[in-house]
C-alpha cells in the first residue's frame, strides 16, 4: 500500500483551517493543523510533513518565524512550503529580506482566497517527488 502524504495546514483562522481541510479531504492525503506557528513547530519535531501550507500572519509566532526556523533546521531545510495568506507577495519577500538578510525560500506563493481545484493541483504539483 502507498503512503498518504502528510499534509501540515497552518492558519489562525478556524474557517480557512476547515476550509483548506474540507478541499484536501477529498484527496489521498493524511491532515492535520495548527493554529499558530509555534504549534507548527512542535508539530513538525513530532513528524516532518510533505509538505507545510503556511499563512503569515498569526499569533505566538507567524509564518516569517517559521520559515526562518525551518530553513535554518538541515532535518525541515526540504519540506516545501506553500504560503497561502493574504499578504502580497512582494510586500511579504521583501520583509522577509530586511528581517533575515536572505531570499524566503518557499516553493509557492499564493493569495487567500484561492479556488478549490487551484489548491488541490497546487498541492498534488509540490508533493511530487517530495514524500517521505
Amino acid at each position: 500500500m502507498e503512503k498518504q502524504p502528510y499534509v501540515l495546514i497552518v492558519d489562525d483562522d478556524p474557517d480557512i483551517l476547515s476550509g483548506i481541510v474540507t478541499v484536501l479531504e477529498s484527496q489521498p492525503y493524511r491532515l492535520a493543523t495548527a493554529r499558530d506557528g509555534k504549534k507548527c513547530i512542535e508539530m513538525i519535531a513530532q513528524e516532518i510533513p510533505d509538505l507545510l501550507i503556511l499563512d503569515l500572519l498569526m499569533p505566538r509566532m507567524d509564518g516569517w518565524g517559521v520559515i526562518r526556523e525551518m530553513r535554518s533546521e538541515p532535518r525541515y531545510a526540504n519540506v516545501p512550503i506553500m504560503v497561502l495568506t493574504t499578504v502580497i507577495e512582494d510586500a511579504s519577500r521583501r520583509r522577509y529580506e530586511l528581517e533575515t538578510g536572505m531570499a524566503m525560500d518557499v516553493q509557492e506563493y499564493l493569495q487567500k482566497p484561492i479556488k478549490p481545484t487551484e489548491l488541490i493541483q497546487c498541492v498534488k504539483e509540490l508533493l511530487k517527488g517530495h514524500v517521505r
